[in-house]
Protein backbone atom coordinates (compact mmCIF):
# COMPACT_ATOMS: atom_id res chain seq x y z
CA UNK A 1 0.00 0.00 0.00
CA UNK A 2 1.15 3.69 -0.89
CA UNK A 3 2.10 5.70 1.94
CA UNK A 4 -0.22 8.02 2.91
CA UNK A 5 1.63 11.81 1.41
CA UNK A 6 1.84 14.42 4.20
CA UNK A 7 1.65 11.93 6.51
CA UNK A 8 4.73 10.75 9.15
CA UNK A 9 4.42 7.20 10.00
CA UNK A 10 4.14 6.44 13.49
CA UNK A 11 5.46 2.81 14.27
CA UNK A 12 8.60 3.76 16.74
CA UNK A 13 7.57 2.62 20.76
CA UNK A 14 7.83 6.16 22.81
CA UNK A 15 10.15 5.75 25.44
CA UNK A 16 9.19 5.28 28.94
CA UNK A 17 9.32 8.85 30.90
CA UNK A 18 11.65 7.80 33.73
CA UNK A 19 9.29 8.17 36.59
CA UNK A 20 8.55 4.98 35.40
CA UNK A 21 11.62 2.88 36.51
CA UNK A 22 10.22 -0.58 37.75
CA UNK A 23 8.35 -3.16 36.06
CA UNK A 24 4.82 -2.02 35.71
CA UNK A 25 2.90 -4.08 38.33
CA UNK A 26 -0.41 -3.02 37.79
CA UNK A 27 -1.03 -5.19 35.06
CA UNK A 28 -4.24 -7.99 35.98
CA UNK A 29 -3.16 -9.39 32.64
CA UNK A 30 -0.23 -11.67 32.15
CA UNK A 31 2.19 -10.88 29.96
CA UNK A 32 4.14 -14.02 28.85
CA UNK A 33 2.28 -16.93 29.38
CA UNK A 34 4.35 -20.14 30.97
CA UNK A 35 1.65 -22.49 30.99
CA UNK A 36 -0.89 -23.57 28.27
CA UNK A 37 -3.94 -22.89 30.62
CA UNK A 38 -3.11 -19.80 31.59
CA UNK A 39 -3.40 -18.53 27.48
CA UNK A 40 -7.15 -18.93 27.02
CA UNK A 41 -7.77 -16.96 30.59
CA UNK A 42 -5.79 -14.16 29.18
CA UNK A 43 -7.08 -13.92 25.86
CA UNK A 44 -10.65 -14.22 28.31
CA UNK A 45 -9.53 -10.93 29.96
CA UNK A 46 -8.58 -9.42 26.55
CA UNK A 47 -11.80 -10.12 24.48
CA UNK A 48 -13.73 -7.96 27.53
CA UNK A 49 -11.34 -5.39 27.37
CA UNK A 50 -11.48 -5.11 23.98
CA UNK A 51 -15.03 -5.30 23.88
CA UNK A 52 -16.64 -3.21 26.50
CA UNK A 53 -16.68 0.69 25.56
CA UNK A 54 -16.79 2.99 28.56
CA UNK A 55 -20.02 5.22 29.33
CA UNK A 56 -17.71 8.59 28.23
CA UNK A 57 -18.07 6.83 24.72
CA UNK A 58 -21.74 7.63 24.14
CA UNK A 59 -20.86 11.14 25.14
CA UNK A 60 -21.99 14.00 23.10
CA UNK A 61 -18.39 15.10 20.97
CA UNK A 62 -18.05 18.84 22.77
CA UNK A 63 -17.83 18.30 26.08
CA UNK A 64 -15.34 21.08 26.68
CA UNK A 65 -17.23 24.30 26.41
CA UNK A 66 -15.60 25.24 23.36
CA UNK A 67 -18.05 23.85 20.78
CA UNK A 68 -17.73 26.32 18.11
CA UNK A 69 -13.38 25.77 17.81
CA UNK A 70 -14.12 22.22 18.19
CA UNK A 71 -16.55 22.35 15.62
CA UNK A 72 -14.47 24.51 13.30
CA UNK A 73 -11.07 22.03 14.02
CA UNK A 74 -12.99 18.62 13.55
CA UNK A 75 -14.45 19.42 10.66
CA UNK A 76 -11.04 19.22 8.80
CA UNK A 77 -10.60 15.49 9.74
CA UNK A 78 -10.72 12.89 7.28
CA UNK A 79 -14.35 11.98 6.76
CA UNK A 80 -15.97 8.86 8.65
CA UNK A 81 -13.39 9.77 11.40
CA UNK A 82 -14.75 8.23 14.60
CA UNK A 83 -15.22 9.07 18.54
CA UNK A 84 -16.29 12.21 19.95
CA UNK A 85 -15.05 14.99 17.30
CA UNK A 86 -12.11 16.87 18.52
CA UNK A 87 -9.06 19.20 17.08
CA UNK A 88 -6.95 16.46 17.11
CA UNK A 89 -6.67 12.96 15.55
CA UNK A 90 -4.79 10.26 13.47
CA UNK A 91 -4.90 7.96 10.39
CA UNK A 92 -5.05 4.38 11.44
CA UNK A 93 -3.99 2.37 8.18
CA UNK A 94 -4.99 -1.34 9.32
CA UNK A 95 -3.27 -4.21 7.37
CA UNK A 96 -3.15 -7.98 6.83
CA UNK A 97 -7.06 -8.34 6.82
CA UNK A 98 -8.19 -11.72 5.68
CA UNK A 99 -11.30 -10.43 4.25
CA UNK A 100 -13.77 -7.75 4.00
CA UNK A 101 -16.53 -8.83 6.38
CA UNK A 102 -17.90 -7.11 9.25
CA UNK A 103 -15.68 -4.39 11.15
CA UNK A 104 -12.49 -3.22 12.06
CA UNK A 105 -12.65 -2.18 16.18
CA UNK A 106 -10.31 0.01 17.44
CA UNK A 107 -9.98 0.50 21.25
CA UNK A 108 -8.27 3.84 22.18
CA UNK A 109 -6.40 3.72 25.57
CA UNK A 110 -4.82 6.83 27.18
CA UNK A 111 -1.15 6.96 28.81
CA UNK A 112 -2.18 5.00 31.70
CA UNK A 113 -0.59 0.95 32.42
CA UNK A 114 -3.59 0.28 34.97
CA UNK A 115 -6.21 1.06 32.66
CA UNK A 116 -4.74 -0.84 29.60
CA UNK A 117 -6.39 -3.89 28.56
CA UNK A 118 -8.73 -3.79 31.57
CA UNK A 119 -12.49 -3.88 31.70
CA UNK A 120 -13.53 -0.25 30.92
CA UNK A 121 -10.37 1.11 30.48
CA UNK A 122 -10.11 2.33 27.32
CA UNK A 123 -11.28 6.13 26.36
CA UNK A 124 -13.71 4.57 24.02
CA UNK A 125 -13.74 2.08 20.80
CA UNK A 126 -14.49 3.12 17.00
CA UNK A 127 -15.68 0.74 14.16
CA UNK A 128 -15.51 1.20 10.97
CA UNK A 129 -16.47 -1.32 7.67
CA UNK A 130 -13.47 -3.80 7.18
CA UNK A 131 -11.50 -3.62 3.38
CA UNK A 132 -9.54 -6.24 2.63
CA UNK A 133 -6.40 -6.54 2.63
CA UNK A 134 -5.96 -3.08 4.20
CA UNK A 135 -8.35 -0.46 5.94
CA UNK A 136 -8.11 2.77 5.94
CA UNK A 137 -9.50 4.41 9.47
CA UNK A 138 -9.10 7.54 11.46
CA UNK A 139 -9.68 8.15 15.45
CA UNK A 140 -9.92 11.17 16.93
CA UNK A 141 -7.93 11.95 20.02
CA UNK A 142 -8.58 13.81 23.22
CA UNK A 143 -5.55 15.63 22.48
CA UNK A 144 -2.31 15.43 21.28
CA UNK A 145 -0.18 12.90 23.63
CA UNK A 146 0.78 9.16 24.04
CA UNK A 147 -1.74 7.02 23.63
CA UNK A 148 -2.35 2.91 23.04
CA UNK A 149 -4.27 1.12 20.46
CA UNK A 150 -5.83 -2.20 19.85
CA UNK A 151 -7.64 -3.25 17.18
CA UNK A 152 -9.46 -6.63 16.05
CA UNK A 153 -11.25 -7.89 12.97
CA UNK A 154 -15.08 -8.10 14.16
CA UNK A 155 -15.68 -10.59 11.38
CA UNK A 156 -19.42 -11.26 12.42
CA UNK A 157 -19.83 -7.40 13.63
CA UNK A 158 -21.09 -8.52 16.91
CA UNK A 159 -19.06 -5.99 18.73
CA UNK A 160 -17.31 -8.85 20.61
CA UNK A 161 -13.69 -9.99 20.09
CA UNK A 162 -14.37 -14.06 19.61
CA UNK A 163 -12.75 -17.12 21.10
CA UNK A 164 -12.61 -20.27 19.83
CA UNK A 165 -14.13 -23.00 22.46
CA UNK A 166 -10.53 -23.68 24.10
CA UNK A 167 -10.11 -19.91 24.69
CA UNK A 168 -7.95 -18.62 21.99
CA UNK A 169 -9.02 -15.94 19.48
CA UNK A 170 -11.33 -16.39 17.21
CA UNK A 171 -10.62 -13.33 15.05
CA UNK A 172 -7.39 -11.55 13.99
CA UNK A 173 -5.80 -8.85 16.50
CA UNK A 174 -2.84 -6.15 16.66
CA UNK A 175 -1.66 -3.15 18.51
CA UNK A 176 -0.01 -0.09 18.24
CA UNK A 177 3.86 -0.47 17.21
CA UNK A 178 3.14 -3.87 15.90
CA UNK A 179 5.06 -5.62 18.74
CA UNK A 180 5.75 -9.45 18.96
CA UNK A 181 2.14 -11.00 20.05
CA UNK A 182 3.68 -14.97 20.14
CA UNK A 183 4.73 -15.00 24.13
CA UNK A 184 1.84 -13.85 25.06
CA UNK A 185 0.57 -9.94 25.50
CA UNK A 186 2.31 -7.04 24.87
CA UNK A 187 4.01 -5.22 27.13
CA UNK A 188 2.34 -1.41 28.49
CA UNK A 189 5.77 0.58 26.99
CA UNK A 190 5.92 -1.70 23.93
CA UNK A 191 2.62 0.02 22.55
CA UNK A 192 2.89 3.42 23.75
CA UNK A 193 2.69 5.67 20.84
CA UNK A 194 3.44 9.26 20.86
CA UNK A 195 0.74 11.93 18.82
CA UNK A 196 2.01 15.41 19.70
CA UNK A 197 0.13 17.16 16.72
CA UNK A 198 -2.87 15.90 14.68
CA UNK A 199 -3.10 14.70 10.62
CA UNK A 200 -0.06 11.88 11.72
CA UNK A 201 -0.59 8.10 10.55
CA UNK A 202 0.45 4.95 11.85
CA UNK A 203 0.29 1.52 10.65
CA UNK A 204 -0.98 -1.38 12.43
CA UNK A 205 -0.76 -5.25 11.14
CA UNK A 206 -3.47 -7.62 12.17
CA UNK A 207 -2.68 -11.20 13.36
CA UNK A 208 -4.51 -14.41 12.85
CA UNK A 209 -4.51 -17.47 14.55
Amino acid sequence: MARLKGFRKLNRPFPTPTRMTGPDRTMSLPRRFCATAAVPAAFAALALALTVAPASATRAADTNGDGAGESAAASAAPAGCTGPASATWINVNVEGLRNSNGLVAITLYADNSRKFLVRHGSVYVGRTAAHAPATRSCIFLPRPGVYVLAIYHDENANEKFDRTGIGFPAEGFGFSNNPATLAGLPSFRSVRLNVPRSGLATRITLKYP
